[in-house]
Order: structure tokens, then sequence, then C-alpha cells
């Protein structure tokens, strides 16, 4: 792991800006937006969502802080928690910085051994988990984590309740320890496609730097803007894309309750700005595309024009037909978003292009940005400052030094494996050095260190990067051809019916696929009424629906890829991939080894059959 000399320090310095750390970019808030609406959540009886101020926040930290001083917390030690998106969660995470404190957050739904893992690992002292259910899971860790000294609750009663320490530590004035860029601000487990969870070091210097450097580039953000939150504030992305970005200028974040309430509770937060990935967005798009269907006669045909018509209108001035559908239709459509939503930022895989230009047609737009867990995690970003170029993943951000190592692939390729230095470059991964050793360049640029990504990308002749695929898990056919599955997978998603979707192939003749359908989708669809009464088990041994599922599957392949890409035949379950069996990532990308683990020797048979 990286460990900077005062030399190094004093070099780097300048390309940190006030606020340094993350408890000055709270504090500096608080003090100028006290009264403005911070974060909020639903009242679990009135069912409405409830949005502390600033001020009040602030007084919940503090008495929060005075606790965990009164506990024993000491600057370097570190406090857990297993917890999604909530007022506590900030209250605990900038509590703890204020003491110079390192925060380890977690996923609610996670397998009990990587719990377990991510609390040893990293030394945490002080354990807090959402409720007395996960509490019975987890209080034998005292057992076998010898630093772990206490477990308390968050929502629940008594003296190990999260409500008895703020009480305590409001008699326990502590003023609020400002730490230096340099220091370890949290460990960010990534999910782990292979192996056990690596803890990605960053520091407050890396992620003030990447939420002010996000920042100034959407000039329309202020006190004012108002997101929902949707993604785990657990992950990078949003911990720096939504929640710290936010918190800097005066912003106001509603926490989403479930995907089960988004809807309802994007008309009743109304966002400005929304943090997405793009299966959120594919979906919202089947949903309006489904309903666009059902409703047929005058609304498909006014639907249908609009859309048509915005096509013909894109790059120039809308014309005055757009401007008449615009306001019967596309205004109602946004409507569904609150009725105010400027834009979307989405990564973690690029936007598919013709859903993109849909949501830009209807005058929602969507920023594609890219970066990674370890970058903490902002690196390039379509953005208002300098345009919005879809297909790509926009430009680089400020400090960043972006290059393309093209020695693994040749010189005569348009693509490389992204290569970047800067101040948001992790310290590295928590003892795991070997992984250090894998992922650090040899080098530096102006004193930063540098990684390798993983990932494939070229630049346009205007500075847009590209991502073109993942290094990684690329691999070649017998032919000799390279295939990227990831990005097959993803447009195989693309499909309304199918929820999830793996390609396996390396070494082989061709490729071959395996198909989760969706199924709640196939209930509800006017076009899969004649199957919606089978169960998922009838489904998938349907022969008349497996063939119009592998159509709809290969139409949509044929867009984008070529035929060796194409895969030949498919499996169809009804298993899904799912975080309880391993096969997917908290972030929702496929454990490659674990499909291939439980499916390899189906698909290998496909081969012979």
């Amino acid at each position: 792991m990286i460990q900077f000399t005062q030399e190094q320090i004093n070099q780097l310095d300048k390309y940190f800006y006030e606020p340094r750390n993350l408890v000055d970019l709270f504090e500096g808030t608080a003090a100028k937006w006290g009264d403005r609406p911070s974060l909020g959540q639903k009242d679990p009886n009135t069912r409405q969502f409830v949005f502390l101020t600033y001020r009040q926040l602030a007084e919940r930290i503090d008495n929060l802080r005075g606790a965990l001083k009164k506990l024993g917390l000491q600057k370097g030690e570190t406090v857990g928690v297993i917890l999604s998106n909530s007022i506590e969660w900030f209250v605990l995470e900038n509590a703890t910085h204020g003491l110079g404190g390192r925060f380890i957050p977690m996923y609610e739904k996670e397998l009990l051994k990587k719990w377990n893992y991510m609390v040893r690992d990293s030394s945490v002292k002080f354990l807090f988990v959402r409720n007395q259910a996960i509490l019975d899971k987890v209080k034998g860790f005292t057992a076998d984590c010898p630093e772990l000294k206490e477990i308390f609750v968050v929502y629940g009663e008594g003296e190990k309740s999260l409500a008895a320490l703020e009480k305590m530590g409001s008699a326990n004035p502590t003023p609020s320890y400002k730490p230096h860029w340099s220091e370890i601000a949290v460990i960010i487990y990534t999910s782990g496609t292979t192996g056990d969870p690596k803890g990605v070091v960053l520091t407050h210097g890396n992620l003030t730097h990447c939420s002010q450097a996000g920042y100034r580039v959407y000039p329309e953000l202020c006190e004012k803007s108002v997101a929902l939150s949707i993604l785990p504030w657990a992950h990078s992305y949003a911990v720096s894309g939504e929640l710290h970005n936010f918190i800097q200028f005066g912003g106001s974040i509603g926490v989403m309750e479930s995907l089960d309430t988004l809807t309802q509770d994007i008309q009743a937060v109304r966002p400005t700005h929304l943090i997405a990935v793009p299966r959120v967005w594919n979906k919202i798009y089947n949903g309006i595309q489904m309903a666009m269907e059902e409703a047929g006669g005058i609304k498909k045909k006014l639907f249908d024009a609009a859309c048509e018509e915005a096509k013909k209108c894109r790059g120039k001035k809308k014309s005055l037909k757009l401007r008449l559908l615009d306001k019967l239709v596309f205004d109602k459509v946004r409507a569904r978003f609150g009725g105010r939503l400027i834009g979307s930022l989405t990564a973690s895989a690029v936007m598919n292009l013709d859903i993109a230009l849909f949501f830009d047609d209807i005058g929602v737009k969507i920023y594609d940005c890219y970066g990674l867990s370890e970058t903490s995690p902002a690196i390039t970003m379509n953005a208002p400052a300098w345009g919005n170029k879809i297909g790509s993943v926009g430009k680089p951000l400020m400090d960043w030094n972006v290059v393309l190592d093209k020695s693994r692939i040749g010189d005569g390729s348009p693509d490389g494996e992204i290569i970047v230095y800067g101040p948001q470059v992790m310290m590295g991964y928590l003892n795991k050095p070997e992984m250090d050793a894998a992922i650090f360049m040899p080098d530096t640029w102006n004193g930063f260190p540098g990684i390798r990504t993983g990932d494939l990308g070229r630049f346009d002749e205007e500075g847009f990067l590209y991502v073109t695929g993942r290094y990684k898990d690329e691999y070649k056919l017998s032919n000799g051809k390279y295939v990227h599955p990831e990005s097959i997978e993803t447009d195989m998603k693309l499909v309304p019916h199918v929820s999830n979707a793996f390609v396996y192939g390396s070494g082989k003749e061709y490729n071959v696929g395996i198909i989760v359908p969706d199924f709640a989708t196939i209930r509800k669809d006017h076009h899969t009424a004649k199957w919606a009464a089978l169960s998922p088990a009838e489904l998938i041994n349907n022969q008349e629906f497996r063939d119009f599922l592998i159509i709809e599957v290969n139409d949509q392949l044929k867009k984008n890829f070529a035929s060796y890409e194409i895969p030949r035949k498919y499996l169809i379950t009804d298993q899904d991939f799912t975080l309880e069996n391993g096969m997917l990532t908290q972030t929702l990308k496929v454990v490659r080894g674990e499909v291939e683990k439980n499916y390899g020797d189906i698909l290998n048979r496909l081969y012979t059959e």
C-alpha cells in the first residue's frame, strides 16, 4: 500500500483544494446552509418523506461523535456499518471521520462469511447493524474478530442502540478533528468477482477531489438541487457522485425506500438529478414502451409521431411540430420523473445508444461517466461543461492523466488498456500487497501513482473516451477472434423479457449463452400473454416460448455484433443470478467464475448436442 513521504505530500499538496477532508466539507455546508433540507427518508408511520435541515443533521453528528469518543474510538481506528442508505448512515460516517476514524460500509444483503471477512480484515472496533435480525446473525463475530469490541443496533432500543448513544454523546461535547487529505477516510470493499472481497483504501483527499471535480463540470448544481438516492453509498460511485457531492453545495437527497417504491418515491421527492446505472434506465425505457403498446390507439400514434419527429430534429432546432408534440406527449413522460428532472449520471456500463438517444429526444439528459472504485471513482464524464457525446464516457476530469497502453494489443490498434494517474488513485488494497503489485504502474505522473484499469478504450479527435471492452474478461475463440462477453451480455439484457445473461466460449469454435427470462415482465406484457399462466419451470421447457425468446435475443444482437460473437446455442434457466447464490455482485455484475462453476458442465454439453 502507498505511504507518502512528507516530501511527496508537499509536492502533491497543490492538487487538493479546500475543503480537503469530508469533515470540513460537511461542516462548511452546515454553517452556510443550516436551515436548508439535507437528507430525507420516509417516516415509517406516515409513509411521508421527512427531511432534516443541515443544522439538525450536524447536531446528530455532534452527539454521536461525543459518544464514540466516550466509548474510546481513537484516530486511525475503524467503525463498520451494515446498513443501507439512510440519515443514520451519514451520521455514522461523519461522526467517525470527526474523530479521525476510518469508516467501513457494508451491504445489508451480503453473505455472512463476507461480513465476517470484512470486519476481521479491516479491524473493525465498533460495528453498527441495521436491526435485531442482522444482530442475531453477527453477534458471534466478537469471538473470532479480535479487534471488535461492541456491536450496536441502529434501529432498536436499549443501551446498545444508536438513539442511546446519541443521547449519551449530547452530554459529552467533543470538537471535531480535521483530517489531513492524505489520511484514510473509508475502505470500500469491492464485491469481488473472484475470491475474497478487496478493501479499496481511499483518503479524504481522494474523495473530496472526486466530488469537487464532478461539481466543476455541472454548473447548474446548487443548493436547490435535489437527488433521489437509488444506488448504495457503500459503493464509491454513489458516495462520491451523490452523497458527498450534493452535501458540498447544500443540495438535498431523499433516500428511496426500495426499488418497489421507486415510481412513488420519484413523484414524492421530485428530483432534479438522478445518480443511476444503465440497467435502471433500461427498465424505465422498457416500461414506457410497454405502457404505450398497451395503451394503443391515439396515444400510441401520438407517441410514435413524437419519437419520429424528435429523431428528425436531432442536432437541429426543434420544429413547430415537435414543440407541439413535446407538450402533448413528452411532457407527460417527464412528469413521471416528478416534473423537474434536469439530468442523470450513469456509470458501471455504457448506455445503449438507442435508449440514450430516446431519453435525449424526450428532454431527459443522461450523462455517461466512467470510473472505478480504485479511483474514488470518477475518471471521465460527459457533462454540460464540454458536451454530452452519446456513446462515449466523456472527457477526463481535472488533474487526471489518462493514457492508452497498446503494448498488449499492438500499436496499430486504435484501442488500448486505459491507464490512469492522478489524485484520486487509491492508496492500495488493504492487506493485499500482491494485488497492489499487479494493478499499480511502475512509474508516476506529477508525483501521483497510476493504475491499470483492465478496461479497453479509445479517444476520439475531441478527447472523448470510448470504453470498448474489458481486457480481463476478453477471450479468444478457437478461430483466433477475440470476444468481449460483457458487451454481448449487456445487449442481451436490453430485451425486455430477459433478466440476466451470460456468454461462454473461451477456446471454443463458437459462443454459447445462458438466458434467464424476466418472468414478471412476461406475465404483464401482452406480447407474451399466451404464456402468462405458465410457471417458470413450465415456461423454460415450452418450445414455442424458447424459440420466441431466442429470436428476440438474436435480433437484438444482430444490430451490434458480428455473427461469430452471437451465441449459436442457449441454455434457458429459471434460476437467476443473485447475491445469495454468489453469481452476482452488489453492483449487479456477473461473477463469471461462479456462473461457470454452476453451469460449466451444461454449457459444455451444448457443444456436443
